[in-house]
């Protein structure tokens, strides 16, 4: 990579240090967690946490770096007794400096991963059996257990959230997407927006997470517009103290080198990219951190059918593409209908956003309308009325049943696209092998999304579960420790989100807390290390 226009970085690099303001040239001396090592000529900053994504993972993160605490309320009872009595052990305690192991365990909800059980029966206590308890947490700002830190976005403050299609209903009731500190009620009746259900619309979530940033003093740790080009580890031979340099291709067991050859030792992560100024112009920046958090969701790259003719410009991959072309009218008085692909939550959107416009639809989807694996058959029907009337039209407005294709709506079940011809007709193959070609105006493959990381060393395949394969929510999250959230296979680097398979706002929550506890204790220790004379080193131990 090169980079033009040093002085430019540098200035960016400045305004990194001027964003925090004073508090981080106070606390460089002072800090456990700071090294001032550089490479010579470079004008570096180095920090101890970058953040990579601002979405609600990187917000919650961002907010207990910040030195924000939970405790237990005095008057709280938490209706799992178990629980209750194991809080009230360590009541003088916050949360983030009690063992989550001991908390977790015997816990069960729609987490695999037990912090996030935790974190989530702490703030909506037995919310899956239909109750509106009340958290049995509030919050304490501690300043001193802040941990500088910076978080980098491309957008403002709440991610792919103010990239969704804002006429649908969140999933998620609008409390549960509340992060820790701000009821999301209070904040809607504050703003004087009449939410009138329990389920809002994305663009009310995104503005209550840029409004979180702001009423919570988190501003300082955001840089917007930032794209990510680059993170790689850093090595230093153990024996030359004065010079450091970069060898992506070293892997981390083969580390110590034998026949008397300098031994490597990691050293700090490079984090490369760039900001988009006002003018579109694009300004190069280089740091170092000593800890790096991935934060990034999964709606970087929507899901393709690697099909043939996938990528003529009538095949689209998201809504919001198909949200422009019809208020663009450019489906406006077509007879041929919208094909639409995949049974998930997104594609049930687009059927009803069609429907609503009076277009007529094709939906062609793999599995059989009886399948279990359904997201529809987890929904209870009174809370979701719309979904379930795409369901019923999934089951009953059946090809076989209703031979008119220019019906409002037919499903083809159990059936495959093979390929897009360029007279804008597709080959569709059922399970049983026929194949049939139907007509339409436009496609639109909703079939999941995978987060992009392109920037890691195999974009990052090496640290899922399933060695060398990309990285997905489902079928291959990033490989953790279940209470600290620190990748398995690389120290130093922590994940959380869907990126662990959290995908709900509800349980992302709980990475940060893992995430918050581990650094604390990391510090306390690198801090004694410290004023007992003994801190050398790079990172934290």
């Amino acid at each position: 990579r090169t980079y033009s226009g040093t002085e430019t970085e540098g200035q960016l690099l400045n305004s990194f240090v001027q964003y925090f303001g004073e508090s981080l040239g106070r606390k460089i001396k002072r800090m456990p967690l700071i090294e001032e090592t550089v490479l010579p000529g470079d004008s570096l900053l180095t920090l101890p946490v970058v953040i990579i994504g601002n979405g609600p993972s990187g917000i919650c993160l961002s907010y207990l770096l910040s030195g924000y605490r939970p405790y237990l309320s005095p008057e709280a009872i938490h209706p799992n007794p178990i629980l209750h009595t194991k809080l009230e052990e360590a009541r003088h305690l916050s949360i983030v400096d009690q063992d989550l192991e001991y908390l977790s365990e015997g816990l069960e909800g729609r987490s695999s991963n037990p912090v996030a059980v935790l974190f989530d029966t702490l703030l909506h206590p037995d919310a899956d059996f239909g109750y509106d308890y009340p958290p049995v947490l509030h919050w304490k700002l501690e300043q001193h257990n802040y941990i500088p830190h910076i978080v980098l976005g491309k957008g403002p403050p709440g991610g792919a959230w103010h990239s969704m299609e804002g006429s649908m209903l969140t999933i998620s009731f609008g409390d549960w997407m509340e992060l820790p500190g701000l009821s999301f009620k209070e904040w809607a009746a504050s703003k004087r927006r009449n939410i009138k259900s329990d389920r809002v619309m994305p663009e009310e979530i995104a503005c209550y997470y840029k409004h979180y940033v702001k009423v919570m003093g988190l501003q300082k740790n955001f840089r917007d517009n930032v794209y990510i080009t680059s993170v790689s580890r850093l090595y230093r031979e153990k024996d030359d103290e004065g010079r450091s340099h970069q060898n992506e291709d070293i892997s981390t067991q083969h580390l110590e080198m034998e026949d008397g050859q300098k031994s490597l030792i990691k050293r700090n992560w490079e984090v490369r990219g760039y900001q988009r100024a006002a003018d579109g112009s694009h300004v190069p920046f280089c740091l170092f951190a000593e800890n790096v958090a991935l934060a990034t969701g999964t709606f970087d790259s929507p899901g393709r059918l690697q099909v043939e003719g996938e990528d003529f410009p009538f095949v689209l991959h998201s809504m919001s593409d198909f949200g422009a072309a019809i208020s663009k009218g450019k489906l406006r008085g077509k007879a041929d209908p919208v094909l639409i692909v995949g049974a998930g939550l997104t594609a049930a959107d687009a059927v009803l956003c069609a429907y609503n416009n009076n277009i007529p639809v094709v939906h062609v989807f793999r599995r059989r309308v009886t399948d279990t694996s359904l997201i529809f058959k987890q929904l209870p029907k009174k809370l979701y009325p719309e979904y379930h009337k795409v369901y019923h039209m999934m089951c009953t407005q059946s090809h076989t049943v209703d031979s008119n294709q220019h019906s409002a709506y037919t499903s083809f079940p159990e059936h495959n696209v093979l390929s897009f011809k360029p007279e804008m007709k597709c080959v569709l193959q059922s399970a049983s092998g026929l194949k049939k070609i139907l007509k339409f105006s436009v496609a639109l493959v909703l079939i999941g999304s995978h987060p992009n990381l392109f920037f890691l060393k195999d974009q990052g395949h090496s640290i899922g579960h399933h060695s060398n394969q990309p990285i997905t929510c489902k079928g291959n999250p990033i490989e953790i420790d279940p209470y600290t959230y620190e990748c398995t296979k690389e120290a130093n680097l922590f994940a959380l989100g869907p990126l662990v398979g959290d995908n709900f706002v509800r349980f992302l929550k709980g990475g940060a807390l893992g995430i918050a506890r581990c650094l604390a204790i990391r510090q306390k220790k690198k801090h004694e290390l410290i004023e007992s004379g003994d801190g050398g080193g790079d990172g934290v131990p």
